[in-house]
């Protein structure tokens, strides 16, 4: 089949972001309706934030889908993209934007803590699997199409403005996840003028870049995403819903030589295809539903408080005095330290809005003389964010005190 093949008529799908998501190539349709694209639907997008956020419902599905429809709109509406493209590298474009979260685990990134392995490198492995319907579909294109999608996915595409729309300090990854996770989760913080930064996008020498009269928008859309970080991504009490399934791996761990054969041994299969496109959330559900049996009793009280959503307690940067106290407590009630209590130092450094490191991950801004600047000798909001001051902070998990549907 010839890749620039067009459905029989444009598919549009309702979206709550982006109002519809428009699809007029034959190809991006297939793979829409693969397995493992589908999988995506069962995936929460925000990980364990749905157990702070109520409404954040939303997968990993509708967020590649809207992934795609801001690349759709790049390559067709930004005019360096439209004239400078070809039709084959805008459908290319298209796809790895549609293909670039297949592999994502179960609760999205806190997944690659358990595998150590991450999901980028999962989603390369699905495209380039002979065995994957993802491959299948590519390859009655053209047999080369898995690799020039994964080129695109490993920022080593040739025509180097293409990884910069799928992955960048620009990206429409980035644009969507910011917008979409804001409407879900009912805040306001990732909200940025999208329309404004499409209008004033340019390409110059390969590269993706934003015109001068369109800084204020990026300047909105650097903070929306410094916000973002502190207000939802990193909220403690969905890093301690999070720790709550670590702490569930780590006693199967412990204790699975007493098991007998059950569907907890998913837990051990080999990280294959087959393996992977089992492990989605409303399985793992499913183990700790099979926890609350177990003869365990740390595994089962491990199981209801993560369906029962009974999460620890936290401390930020606490004393000493007050760790030497919580630690005493939880051992008077015989309970584990290395289950019931843990604690992690985070660098702020690392969740900074923005970085130039060198001038490829530089937003370029476009001065009226043609010239290319870094974005920070241009915004002096930028700047500043740029020189904040940054720490380690220390945060301690522990089992509350006993409450009333405790088991121990």
């Amino acid at each position: 089949m010839k890749l620039n093949q067009k459905c029989e008529e444009r598919k549009v799908l309702r979206d709550p972001i982006h109002g519809y998501i428009h699809i007029e190539y034959q190809l991006i349709w297939e793979l829409l309706q693969t397995r493992e694209f589908q999988r995506l639907r069962r995936i929460h997008q925000l990980g364990g934030n749905y157990y702070v956020y109520h409404t954040a419902e939303h997968s990993r599905f509708a967020h590649s889908l809207g992934v795609y429809e801001i690349v759709n709109r790049m390559v067709h509406e930004v005019e360096d993209m439209r004239n400078g493209l070809s039709e084959r590298e805008k459908i290319i474009a298209m796809s790895a934007a549609l293909l670039h979260d297949l592999g994502h685990g179960p609760f999205s990134h806190f997944y690659e803590s358990l595998t150590q392995k991450r999901h980028e490198e999962v989603s390369v492995d699905v495209i380039l699997d002979p065995h994957s319907q993802i491959h299948q579909v590519l390859t009655s294109y053209e047999l080369d199409l898995p690799l020039e999608i994964v080129a695109i996915l490993r920022h080593q595409h040739p025509v180097f403005v293409l990884n910069q729309i799928i992955s960048s300090q620009l990206d429409a990854d980035r644009m969507d996840y910011l917008l979409r996770d804001a409407y879900e989760t009912g805040t306001s913080y990732g909200t940025f003028d999208l329309e404004r930064i499409l209008r004033t996008l340019r390409v110059r020498d390969h590269r993706l870049c934003i015109k001068e009269s369109g800084i204020h928008s990026v300047e909105d859309y650097i903070m929306a995403r410094y916000h973002m970080y502190w207000q939802v991504y990193l909220h403690p009490d969905a890093k301690a819903f999070e720790l709550l399934i670590s702490k569930f791996y780590q006693r199967y761990a412990q204790i699975k030589h007493t098991l007998p054969a059950s569907s907890l041994t998913l837990l051990d299969a080999p990280y294959d295809l087959n393996s992977f496109m089992k492990l989605d959330e409303c399985r793992l559900f499913s183990l700790f539903q099979d926890g609350l049996e177990s003869e365990d009793p740390y595994l089962r009280d491990i199981a209801s408080r993560i369906l029962e959503r009974r999460l620890f307690d936290w401390i930020e940067d606490p004393s000493a005095r007050q760790v030497e106290t919580i630690r005493s407590e939880i051992e008077k009630r015989g309970l584990p330290l290395d289950l019931y209590y843990h604690e992690e130092f985070s660098h702020s450094s690392m969740y900074l809005p923005y970085r130039e490191k060198d001038e490829e991950e530089a937003i370029g801004v476009l001065s009226a003389s043609g010239r290319v600047e870094k974005l920070s000798e241009k915004s002096e909001i930028v700047k500043a964010l740029m020189k904040m001051e940054t720490h380690t902070r220390r945060r301690v998990y522990f089992v509350k005190k006993k409450a009333r549907f405790d088991t121990f």
